[in-house]
């Protein structure tokens, strides 16, 4: 049986490149953490919607 470990969101947000994609971890509350894969395209709309969303 395989030891249990906590499901913690610790550590940065963190983006890499990944072949021809980036690949983003987001720590989640609660616990784990969101891995979005993403092209170049998207990621350009996403930052473009989180600095209209944050100014």
């Amino acid at each position: 049986m395989a030891a249990m470990k906590p499901r913690t969101g610790e550590g940065p947000l963190e983006v890499t490149k990944e072949g021809r994609g980036l690949v983003m971890r987001v720590p989640l509350e609660g616990g784990g953490r969101l891995v979005v894969e993403l092209s170049p395209d998207e990621a350009t709309a996403l930052s473009e919607a989180l600095k209209g969303a944050t100014s």
